[in-house]
Parts: structure tokens; C-alpha cells; sequence
């Protein structure tokens, strides 16, 4: 495998993929300024992709990054794509109209995420936010293009080390009966994006699609830490920083490191293969991955079958 390291950049890892690169659409959520989705797409654009989509919520903020990508490589095709996680309907709307376009999507790249909301918030099908943005929107999206996607496609997710911290809460994923707490509900989103990843390779695996969950590796200045405050600073002062352009390293080996094929399903920890901490038991198992697929699709109120 590649030897990349914990200070490898997105633009060297695209640099080492750039011929699985070229000719590939490639879809990625949370597409907006200052945040990983787009320095992996700046990385990628260089390389001749057919068609990067940028997909968000907010038509400004997709519109200058947009303007960031197309600076760096003019010639490269985009296209913008808006809906919001936070809004099944939303949700749905964004697919329909990915099922319209005339391409398939050789890599899906479900990047859109928040982090550390103070107080517990709603989406508007009443699912706890950080749930509802960070997982079931990503899982009703993949489950209604999944047909897009074609045998040699990729989906890729972005959890975080936070999988470490607990549990996924299946007994109060919304915590309707617990007390709230930020940093639990970050954490099971997290290991929703992982076991999610385990369970979409053990069911599309036999039709050629691999997926990968993803850790940055450190702490990177992006819009995901907006809601930090100074005492959560305090607790993370331990973590590693790293520039955005390392933080994005591992989408790119995820989405195009073909050597990762034979590891489908896996976590990726700087552009490489990770086994899940054995102390970590919530975050790998089949129980736990037909478990949360069976609640995901209760939630969602659609069946995912492969």
C-alpha cells in the first residue's frame, strides 16, 4: 500500500490516484467553504474528474465554493446540487433529481456533518440533530441513488476518532428519555457512519460497490468546530492539528486507492486500512450492524435492500 503518513496532504494523495481520478463523477455533500469536503474536492479537480457535485443547503456558500475549484482548474465540469440532511423531504427531493441526471456517480463521498450542538436541537422529522444530519439523512440519500451508483463504485463516509467515546444509543438515539449530551450524541453518529460503511459492503460487496468509513486523524480548523467552546478546547487540546489539506487525505485514498478494494467495508486512518479498537466492540459486529440498519430504516420509514 501507498506509504502514506499522518502528514500526507489530499493534494499528494490525488497526486498518486490522479489516472483513477481522471473520467470519474464524483458526488460530495457538505460542499461548502472552509471545510474538508471542498479541499478534497480542490485536490481531485486538478485531475481531470468528468463532473464533481457540490452538494449543500445553502446556494451561496456551494456558489463560492464552487468559484474556489473552478479558480484552481477552469476546465473542470461541476454541478451544484442543494438539499438539506436535516429534512427527509429535503433528502428526498436532492435524490430525485440526482436520479435524473443522465451520469452515474462512480463516487458517492457523504461528508456533511455537525458537531458538539449545545443543547439538543430537532430536525424536522424530530430526530435529534446530530443523528438526523450526521446518519439517517446520509442513509435515505445512499439508499435512494444506490442505483446510480455502479459496480466499481465507492461510498465513503466520514466518521471521526469520537467513535471511541460510547455507544450508539439504540434503546434513546433521540434522547427522548436520557439527558442530552453533545459529545454522546456526536459519538454514536459516529459510529452510525461506521457501521454503516460495514454493512453496506457486506450487502452491495457482492455487486462490486465498496464503501469506507474515514477518521481525519486530528483536529482541523474547519466550520465543523463552530460550536466549540472554550472548555471542549480545553478537553481536545491533546489532539493532533492538521492542516485541511491533511485532514482531506484519507477521502481521496478512500474514493480512489484501489488497493483499499480488498479491504471493503473498513476504517481508514491516513489513507490506510484501521482495525476498530478491540475496547470498541459498539462500533463493529454483525448484531450491531443489522441493528442499527433495521432501526435507520424504521426511522426513515423506507426499506434498504440490497
Amino acid at each position: 500500500m501507498t506509504n502514506f503518513t499522518k502528514d500526507s496532504t489530499a493534494t499528494e494523495v490525488a497526486d498518486a490516484f490522479a489516472a483513477h481520478i481522471t473520467g470519474k463523477v464524483v458526488l460530495i455533500t457538505g460542499s461548502s467553504p472552509n471545510g474538508l469536503g471542498i479541499a478534497a474536492a480542490m485536490a481531485m479537480a486538478v485531475h481531470k474528474p468528468a463532473l464533481l457535485i457540490l452538494a449543500g443547503r445553502t446556494r451561496s456558500l456551494i456558489d463560492e465554493a464552487e468559484k474556489a475549484i473552478l479558480a484552481k482548474a477552469p476546465s473542470v465540469k461541476t454541478r451544484i446540487l442543494l438539499f438539506d440532511f436535516a429534512n427527509l423531504k429535503s433528502v428526498r427531493e436532492g435524490a430525485a433529481e440526482v436520479n435524473k441526471y443522465p451520469e452515474q456517480i462512480d463516487v458517492l463521498i457523504n461528508n456533511a456533518g455537525i458537531m458538539a450542538i449545545p443543547t439538543l436541537q430537532k430536525t424536522a422529522d424530530g430526530f435529534e440533530s446530530t443523528l438526523g444530519v450526521n446518519h439517517l439523512g446520509p442513509f435515505l440519500f445512499t439508499k435512494l441513488i444506490i442505483g446510480k451508483i455502479p459496480r466499481g463504485g465507492r461510498i465513503v463516509n466520514i466518521s471521526s476518532g469520537a467513535y471511541e467515546m460510547g455507544p450508539f444509543r439504540f434503546d434513546d438515539p433521540n434522547f427522548e428519555t436520557g439527558p442530552y449530551d453533545k459529545w454522546q450524541a456526536y459519538a454514536q453518529s459516529k459510529v452510525a457512519n461506521i457501521l454503516f460503511s460495514q454493512c453496506l459492503a457486506e450487502k452491495f460487496g457482492p455487486k462490486g460497490i465498496f464503501s469506507f468509513s474515514l477518521h481525519v486523524g486530528g483536529g482541523i480548523y474547519t466550520n465543523l468546530g463552530k460550536h466549540l467552546t472554550p472548555e471542549d478546547l480545553e478537553m481536545l487540546s491533546h489532539v493532533n492539528i492538521l492542516t485541511q489539506d491533511q485532514g482531506a487525505s484519507s477521502y481521496i485514498a478512500a474514493a480512489f486507492d484501489p488497493e483499499l478494494e480488498a479491504h471493503n467495508g473498513t476504517l481508514v486512518g491516513f489513507c490506510k486500512p484501521e482495525p476498530i479498537k478491540e475496547e470498541c466492540s459498539w462500533a463493529q459486529g454483525k448484531e450491531n450492524r443489522d441493528r442499527l440498519w433495521s432501526l435507520s430504516e424504521k426511522l426513515v420509514e423506507e426499506k434498504f435492500e440490497a
